[in-house]
């Protein structure tokens, strides 16, 4: 992780880009007043947003096998499956 003011990579910014997409640097952009801001490639970024997906998923996960160990599910065949009726949101059967 690097850490760079904003006058130094106002006058650098292509040296700092490339070191972030090539050498998968993160870069901090430190600002007056304490808004600083994250600079990191595509790549990087897409790996974070998957993550973050796949940890959401994983708590899905845990909460199910949570209520499966207390008992809290239902078992139906496939044929009691078929005869549900769904009641939409209307109140009409679908």
């Amino acid at each position: 992780m690097l850490a760079v003011n904003y006058s130094t990579i106002q006058n650098n910014l292509e040296k700092y880009c490339d070191r972030v997409t090539d050498e998968s640097e993160i870069l901090i952009v430190t600002r007056k007043g304490e808004k600083n801001v994250v600079i990191l490639s595509l790549e990087n970024f897409n790996a974070m947003m998957k993550a973050a997906r796949n940890a959401k998923y994983l708590e899905m996960i845990d909460r199910s096998l949570a209520q499966f160990e207390k008992g809290e599910f239902v078992t139906k065949t496939m044929d009691e499956e078929k005869n549900i009726k769904i009641i939409s949101c209307s109140g009409h059967y679908e």
